[in-house]
This record gives C-alpha cells, structure tokens and sequence, in this order.
C-alpha cells in the first residue's frame, strides 16, 4: 500500500532501526520507544489485522516472535519480562493499520507501560458462558 507508513518503512523509504529482516517480515524499533528496546513486527504483505491473516501468514510472522523476543531479552540483563501485544481496530488502540506486534522488554513496575484490565468474574452465568462458548465454537474454520 504506497501511503502506509509500514509499508514505507519495510520498503526502507522512512530511516528505521531493523533488528530483523527475512522475506516474509520486518522487526524494527518503534519510533516511540516506550520501554528501550521496543520493537514492532510487521508482515511485509500489507494486512490490516489480524482477521486478515491466513494461515500461512500466520506461521511466517507468528513463528519469529519468541527468536525475536528471546534476542532483546538477551540484549539487555535488566530485562526482567515482556508484554507482546497485537491490538485490531481503533477500539483496540489500532493506530497504524498495518499489522503489527508490539515487543515491550520491562524493566521494573514503574518503567513507564502498563495494562489495566477490568475483571467481570461472575456477570455472565455459566449457561450464558457456555452459550458464547457454542456461538464461537460454530465458527471456528477447520
């Protein structure tokens, strides 16, 4: 896609820090840098999300994540965890529509990320559960 800004770094016409490069993705830095070492991953195919992707797709960028993430771990003895994110749409905080998957190396609680998540333990009875749970199961794809 010639006006996404992935697609531009991958094609190396904006100045980008590549970590990892082979046919099927790009890992570089995130511009942002949230915690050092912040790196993005990118499928060289554009894709939007990750109701894009096909099997096959998958494999190739999904497959890379732990070498990738196992390599800034080792990078850095202050390293001490990692949140790997992948959000889908806007709702989602989505703020580039390329694919991509966040590896943010932590350092301690206070190293400037965070992720809250609201906790609905037993708003949804078992049977309400069990029903999301068949809805979602009919449309599972062999």
């Amino acid at each position: 896609m010639d006006d996404c800004i992935f697609c531009k770094i991958i094609r190396n016409e904006i100045p980008n820090i590549t970590i990892y490069e082979d046919d099927d993705i790009k890992a570089f830095f995130d511009i942002s840098q949230v915690t050092p070492g912040h790196t993005l991953v990118v499928p060289k195919k554009h894709v939007e999300n990750i109701f894009e992707y096909d099997e096959d797709l998958a494999q190739k960028v999904f497959k890379k994540i732990p070498m990738l993430a196992r390599a800034i771990k080792a990078s850095n003895k202050d390293i001490i965890g990692m949140n790997i994110c992948q959000n889908n749409g806007e709702i989602a905080y989505q703020s580039v529509m390329h694919s991509h998957v966040h590896l943010v190396p932590r350092y301690s609680s206070d190293d400037d990320f965070s992720m809250t998540w609201g906790d609905n333990t037993g708003k949804a009875s078992d049977e309400q559960l069990q029903a999301r749970a068949d809805n979602i199961k009919k449309n599972l794809e062999a």
